[in-house]
């Protein structure tokens, strides 16, 4: 009798314990999904747990690493944002200039009745109107290779014939600045599974990139299947190599270059939709350029 008794002592007492367990545990979950419910998305605040046992430990663990997580994207997001803004500003700000002068001279053409000035006048015109459209196009062209459905046709390319006629269609521009770029191509044809519209404009915007922001004519070598353009920078101190590719990204010394900050981060997605490993590195005053092909 009295050991029956002592038995039904001890249930009792692991009746009462279990039940004391399991309404701290109702209780610490309710209070975990109300901090959950009402936390504020840009609070630091971490979940908390009076139940001390393995299995709520591991889940306010789980729970907070994931709150990091979500922070860590929430911050990128806002940083993102900004960046976005203040690209946006330089790009218009950047298209403004030519626009306003283009008005600006084309009112003095306007009044103008001398012939050869009123020829000047709309030659600047002309030129400022390419400008602004050079930037609409770049804006375009990023625009189009950030959309999810973006794809490009690939077939059997030349990619050294494709570098050749991209080189030779700035031929008015190393002309104006009097440069001769220095130009070593393999002997052997560089066959890549390419866009060639695409590659073309890879090359021209890595050749315009050396042009606005290079002081000396840019190195432009082709060996085995790399592609690799150097060139000497005015200002190396202002250029962060690893933001290169970045959106919008223009070093201090390049603000008023009459760039969009988008040349190279199209080179980037356009590399990255072919299969093109791109890199940027800088030596010295040197910067490089490397388009790596897939064999």
């Amino acid at each position: 009798m009295e050991i029956a008794v002592a038995l039904l002592a001890v249930t009792l007492v692991a009746v009462v314990v279990l039940a004391s367990q399991l309404v701290r545990s109702e209780l610490q979950l309710r209070a975990i999904a109300k901090f959950l419910v009402g936390r504020e998305s840009a609070s630091n605040a971490r979940v908390t747990v009076f139940v001390r046992t393995r299995g709520f430990l591991r889940l306010a663990q789980a729970v907070n690493r994931q709150i990091d997580r979500h922070q860590g994207e929430r911050i990128a997001a806002e940083e993102g944002k900004r960046d976005l803004r203040r690209g946006l500003t330089y790009l218009a700000h950047d298209i403004r200039t030519p626009l306003a002068g283009a008005q600006g001279y084309t009112q003095l053409l306007a009044a103008e009745e001398d012939e050869a000035l009123r020829a000047r006048y709309l030659c600047v015109v002309g030129r400022r109107l390419d400008d602004v459209e050079g930037l609409l196009n770049q804006l375009y062209t990023y625009a189009q290779a950030q959309d999810p459905d973006f794809h490009l046709e690939r077939e059997p390319v030349d990619a050294s014939q494709v570098l050749a006629e991209a080189l030779a269609s700035l031929y008015a521009q190393f002309k104006e600045y009097r440069w001769e770029p220095v130009i070593e191509l393999s002997h052997e044809a560089l066959m890549v599974d390419s866009n060639a519209d695409a590659l073309a404009r890879i090359f021209r915007n890595l050749a315009v990139n050396a042009l606005r922001y290079g002081c000396e004519p840019p190195h432009i070598v082709q060996e085995g299947r790399t592609v690799m353009f150097e060139n000497r920078m005015a200002d190396p101190g202002s250029l962060d190599a690893d933001r290169l590719f970045e959106r919008f990204y223009q070093g201090d010394a390049a603000r008023g270059g009459g760039g969009s900050g988008l040349g190279l981060a199209i080179v980037a997605q356009l590399a990255h939709a072919l299969s093109i490993k791109a890199s940027a590195r800088l030596d010295g005053d040197v910067l490089s350029v490397e388009l790596a092909f897939p064999e």
